[in-house]
Formats: structure tokens, C-alpha cells, sequence
């Protein structure tokens, strides 16, 4: 087992003298917001070994203010959290926070062993198993698809009979939509098969393998949203519904958000009821949630949920329309303090867009990106990779390599300003550069 790495342990606070915030999970897109409220070595991460070796996380860890210093362990395991109460029980944190989906477990329980708010185990557990979510929600009376475990293509093939149309395939414990895909046919389901086995993500994960677990689950038609709600004690203290785009094809994979969803009060109160009625079903104590939904016939039939913040920018969106310092929020819940007042509704509106090569092969020039950057209402415009990115095209959310972000008075508006900017944004992309190489 790779180790017991580097903590400051013994010492406690927001700072040197104080207790340290636990946070399981390195984000490199979550360190701006940590700067802007955690004081100087008041953070101490927790990675698995290879995730921090592949990453470079030691050196990386080091150059950040607010860090006190990086923990290897593998959190992934089971049990392992007891392990790491049992080695660092002097670290006497002030918090613990999962910032990846793999996280929230671990997290749970070493908040619980700690004696700290969080999620309580039981909670963790079930969000981070989509099988038995789904067989906890029904039970409390949320919509749910028709969902079954499926071991091999046959199993697939013979629930796709059982019920008739398209269905989807997805992993029961991954993240970042890897291994999922949209199912239209029998004749879809050996290369479907082989496709959700192929589950790679890099250097975000351990090198050790993940066993995959497949759901095979009816398809259901309409739009999607996702819901953000900090939970205290199992009560809700604030809430925001995000509307998602997914790509067209078979991969759902998100293109946009906008924040508030486009919808009618009365869908986004029904949106969070339901968010709070999973809430009750699951056990969860404190923390936060991102629960994904579809509204189908206006009935919001249940995806998935995840225990911590979400990804793809969300917060910044949510920070930005309300405004409310979501990350500080969340933090101090943890913390067991004070939130302060948090708003009902949003002031304004903002809207996310991604970015991808629109097909395989190696990307040889990226246009327009001070352009998109200087378009009206961008806030934000980036990509993530340089000439020379080998793309494989898009498969799960970790293909996609840029996002643009805009803000104005309503969601259509920002939606349409957002959009507009991503489309000044082209890849060129060399189909045959990989076969030659």
C-alpha cells in the first residue's frame, strides 16, 4: 500500500495552527474557488497513490497556498477509511469533503469516524451504487425507468425483449457518463457490449481495475435537468435546477447547461421535492447533492444522483446567477457552521456550452477562442489541449476539451449567447495523422 504521505498532522484550523479540511479527491478546476475563502495551509488532500503519482500531485499540491499537504491512500477500497481514521486519528479535521464521485464513500465514513457532519454511510453507499438507488427510490415512490443488472450481452439482449424499444447501457459505478450509451436494437447489442467493457479513464483513476457492474435500463424521452441542493440534517437549505443538452448520437453526454433551467416555478418546486423526497428515501444527512432527472410527460423520472458538488462548471454557473458563494456554503455545512442566508431564486441567468473536435483524429490548430472569449456576455472561454491532442471523438464527458460559459437576464438569452460564442469556435482536425505516425 502506497501511503501515509504528507499532512501537518496533529495541527487543526483554517491555518497552520488550526484543523484542516479533509478534501478526498484532487480538482484542479475547484482550486480558484478553494483560494478564494480557505487560508493558508488549511487544506489537506487525500488521493489514491497512482492518481497522485499519474498527476503529479505531490509537486502540484505543493505549489498551492492553502494547502497543508497531500495524503496517498486508496480510498477507492472498502473499508479503507477506517484504516485511515486508525493511522491519522490525531489529524482531528474540522471537515471532510468527497470532490469526486469515487470520494463520496470514503468520505462518509471518515466524516462519521471523525465524529463530523456528512452524508452517513448508508447514504454514500446508495448514490454510489445506480442499482440499488434505483431499487431505494422506487421503493419511496419516485419514477424510476425499468433497471436491471446485466452480467453479459445476452443479459442485455433478453432484457431489451422484456421491454421493447431503445434502452441504456451504463456502468452501476462509474462516473463522467464512461462505458454509457444508448442502445436502439438487438442488432446494437454485441457492439454495445464491447463498448461498455472499454471503460478508460486515464489518469483519473487507479491503475488497479474497476470491476464493471452493467445496468441495462429502459430509455426514457424528454428533457433533462439536475438539481443542486445543500442538505442540512436531511433538510434542504438551498436549491437550484440546471436545464441540460446532451450531444446527438448515442452517447449521452452533456453539450450545455443553463442556470435556472428555463422552467415554470412550479416545475422547478416539483423538481426539488422530488430532490427531497430522495433525500428522506436514502438517509442522507448533510452535504450536497446533484440529482439528474428527465421530465417525461411531466412526471421527473430519476437518472442518477451524486453526494458531492457537481462537475462541468455547474457551481460556477450557480455562483454567478444568484449570486451565492455555493463552494463557501457547502463548506461551512460541512463544518458543522453557519451558512448565512441563501437566495430562493436566482438574479440572472447564465449558460454553459462545450466544447469538442467533432470527429477522430490528431487536433493540428484551434480558431477562434479570443473571439468566442470577446463575445457579448462570455464570461469564460478555454480549452484544454494544444495542437498535437489526439482525439478519439466523443464517448464520455471526459472527450470533450473546452467550455464557454456566458451570463445575461434570462436563460434563453444566456443559453443563445452561449451558444453563439462556442460556435466561433473550430478545431481543425487531421483524420489520417494517427495512421501515419
Amino acid at each position: 500500500m502506497s501511503g501515509e504521505g504528507t499532512s501537518g498532522e496533529g495541527t487543526s484550523g483554517e491555518g497552520a495552527s488550526g484543523r484542516p479540511v479533509l478534501v478526498v479527491g484532487y480538482v484542479a478546476f475547484a482550486v480558484p474557488a478553494l483560494a478564494a475563502f480557505q487560508a493558508a495551509d488549511s487544506v489537506v488532500y487525500v488521493e489514491e497513490p497512482d492518481v497522485a503519482r499519474k498527476r503529479h500531485l505531490a509537486e502540484t499540491v505543493e505549489g498551492i497556498d492553502y494547502a497543508r499537504g497531500l495524503i496517498e491512500w486508496e480510498y477507492h477500497l472498502p473499508g479503507r477509511a477506517d484504516a485511515f481514521f486508525a493511522a491519522h486519528s490525531g489529524l482531528d479535521p474540522v471537515a471532510v469533503i468527497p470532490a469526486v464521485e469515487y470520494a463520496v464513500p470514503f468520505a462518509a465514513r471518515l466524516a462519521e469516524r471523525y465524529g463530523l457532519p456528512g452524508a452517513s454511510l448508508g447514504a454514500a453507499q446508495l448514490l454510489r451504487d445506480k442499482h440499488q438507488l434505483r431499487v431505494v427510490a422506487a421503493a419511496a415512490g419516485i419514477a424510476n425507468p425499468a433497471s436491471e443488472p446485466v452480467a453479459d450481452a445476452a443479459a442485455l439482449a433478453a432484457f431489451m425483449a422484456r421491454h421493447p424499444g431503445p434502452a441504456v447501457l451504463k456502468p452501476a459505478n462509474r462516473q463522467a457518463s464512461v462505458g454509457t450509451l444508448v442502445v436502439r436494437g438487438p442488432e446494437e447489442v454485441a457492439a454495445a457490449w464491447a463498448f461498455g467493457q472499454a471503460q478508460d479513464e486515464g489518469v483519473f483513476v487507479p491503475d488497479r481495475p474497476i470491476a464493471p457492474a452493467m445496468l441495462a435500463e429502459q430509455y426514457v424521452a424528454g428533457p433533462e435537468f439536475s438539481v443542486e441542493m445543500l442538505v442540512r440534517d436531511g433538510r434542504p437549505v438551498f436549491a437550484n435546477t440546471t436545464g441540460k443538452l446532451l450531444y446527438p448520437g448515442p452517447y449521452p453526454i452533456e453539450s450545455g447547461h443553463t442556470v435556472p433551467a428555463e422552467l415554470p416555478p412550479e416545475t422547478h418546486e416539483l423538481l426539488a421535492a422530488e430532490t427531497e423526497r430522495l433525500v428522506a428515501a436514502v438517509g442522507f444527512g448533510t452535504g450536497v447533492l446533484h440529482c439528474e432527472w428527465i421530465l417525461a410527460d411531466g412526471v421527473p423520472v430519476l437518472v442518477e444522483c451524486a453526494g458531492r458538488l457537481p462537475g462541468d462548471s455547474i457551481t460556477d454557473l450557480i455562483e454567478a446567477a444568484y449570486p451565492v458563494e455555493l463552494t463557501r456554503a457547502y463548506y461551512a455545512l460541512m463544518r458543522g457552521e453557519p451558512t448565512g442566508e441563501l437566495p430562493a431564486k436566482a438574479e440572472r441567468a447564465t449558460a454553459a456550452a462545450f466544447l469538442a473536435p467533432d470527429r477522430p483524429g490528431t487536433v493540428t490548430a484551434v480558431h477562434g477562442l479570443d473571439a468566442a472569449a470577446a463575445a457579448e456576455g462570455v464570461q469564460l472561454a478555454v480549452v484544454g489541449i494544444a495542437p498535437g491532442h489526439r482525439s478519439a471523438g466523443l464517448r464520455s464527458s471526459w472527450d470533450r476539451v473546452g467550455i464557454v460559459t456566458a451570463r445575461a437576464d434570462t436563460p434563453a438569452e444566456a443559453r443563445r449567447l452561449a451558444d453563439a460564442a462556442a460556435a466561433l469556435v473550430r478545431f481543425d482536425i487531421d483524420a489520417h495523422a494517427e495512421e501515419e505516425s
